[in-house]
């Protein structure tokens, strides 16, 4: 597994790794999005074996349509008195008998630390290679090898940086934040089924791949966490009890802009990103999670009350820039021709008051700033070129300094520059 045969072509060893990576990859990704009811029998066969390695008697099973429907007060989660007991519960003393949650993620810890020593040799570069560049997960795969990156690297991007992007970063991560407004803490609790196989399928592959032997007793503890991404959604362990969400009944994603291993975003301009069966769901405009009023009725008023900059950018970006700069009276400091987009010009705004949210106070008045108006350099699917904003401080006056400060450079230093995309 050498990756190495010249700048031409591929090694073809490594070329067909690199392809059945993919494929196993896929599957695993398939599983973090897909919208099948739950496997009920399979999800309460694996954790009741995940009990058992833990040394706990197999749970009752509460089944709940969503992990909102798990955390909302009053729900299963709650209800159960041990599980309960367990949240509220201070940290065991020296000599206590830990929570199962706290033994299963003991076992996890465990498997995983031998799963990570029998798969290092793969990721341990041969004599003499290349250093992976840090542009690597940027890089096309095939290009990679082509250009000499040894194979272990461009797998290990492929499948598990790929799988953490997608699955991790852009659909957990929205609906953790989602559901933490209704119970922060048993979130902690959690493990989240489907939307765990970035952990999993990354092991998984190393051992389909024939690159890594595991250890049985490891290899028997990652089947049975597999089997609950398979099978399930989030899922609350309590002494004697479980709480399991079904999976989601919708979930829509795009490609992420400039994807080369597959990644993918939360993304449906029309409503919820993902929906459960009872409801329960998150807005999500090309990965960022928004309020619903960002979809349904954007206007200038709830844009300028906004405090969070990300979903003030997408709101905008619904009604568009034009429309939001002449309904919210935008003043226009100056404009220049963008030297890093011939033919382009560069926009720059003062932008209204933004609220600033103080835990315990009032909703005081932000600093103003200012916001320069750009246009893509790069254009979209459909041809069209996308014009977006860009927050900048409100010390700048020059739309040319800052288009370099949004790069960490200075206006002389971004005006030399080539193209920008």
């Amino acid at each position: 597994m050498t990756g190495r045969r010249g700048a031409e072509s591929p090694d073809p060893e490594s070329l067909s790794l690199l392809r059945r990576a993919v494929a196993i990859r896929d599957e695993w990704l398939a599983h973090g999005l897909s919208t099948d009811p739950a496997d009920r029998p399979a999800a309460e066969a694996a954790i009741s074996a995940l009990y058992r390695i833990v040394d706990r008697p197999p749970p009752r099973f509460v089944w709940v349509d969503s992990p909102g429907s798990a955390l909302y007060p009053g729900s299963p989660l709650h209800r159960a008195e041990s599980t309960l007991a367990y949240l509220k519960a201070p940290e065991p003393s020296d000599g206590a008998d830990p929570p199962v949650h706290d033994r299963l993620a003991d076992l996890w810890s465990t498997m995983r630390s031998r799963l990570d020593r029998a798969v290092a040799p793969c990721l341990r570069p041969p004599l003499r290679a290349q250093r992976p560049p840090a542009t690597l997960p940027a890089v096309p795969p095939e290009r990679a090898l082509r250009d000499g990156v040894w194979a272990g690297a461009v797998i290990d991007v492929t499948v598990r940086h790929s799988l953490t992007v997608s699955l991790c970063d852009a659909v957990r991560a929205p609906l953790f934040t989602e559901f933490a407004t209704c119970s922060p803490r048993p979130l902690a609790a959690a493990w989240y089924g489907q939307h765990d196989a970035y952990r999993v399928g990354h092991y998984d592959a190393w051992h389909r791949l024939g690159l890594a032997s595991f250890p049985a007793w490891a290899r028997e503890v990652l089947d049975l966490w597999a089997a609950t991404v398979r099978s399930c959604g989030w899922w609350w362990p309590g002494e004697g009890v479980c709480v399991v969400a079904e999976r989601t009944a919708a979930l829509h994603s795009e490609p992420m802009p400039d994807a080369v291993h597959g990644e993918v975003r939360l993304h449906r301009d029309g409503g919820p990103a993902v929906l459960f069966r009872d409801g329960w769901g998150a807005h999500v405009l090309n990965g960022t999670r928004v309020p619903a009023w960002v979809i349904g009725a954007p206007t200038p008023e709830r844009i300028s009350a906004e405090a969070n900059v990300e979903v003030r950018r997408a709101a905008i970006e619904r009604i568009g820039w034009d429309a939001y700069i002449g309904a919210a009276g935008l003043a226009l400091v100056a404009t220049a021709p963008d030297p890093g987009n011939p033919g382009s010009e560069l926009r720059l705004y003062d932008m209204p008051e933004s609220p600033v949210v103080v835990p315990g106070a009032r909703t005081r008045p932000g600093p103003p700033g200012r916001v320069l108006v750009v246009v893509n350099g790069s254009p979209e699917r459909d041809g069209t070129r996308r014009r977006y904003g860009l927050p900048v401080p409100g010390s700048l006056d020059d739309p040319v300094d800052a288009a370099g400060w949004t790069y960490g450079l200075s206006g002389a230093t971004y005006a030399r520059l080539a193209r920008r995309t």
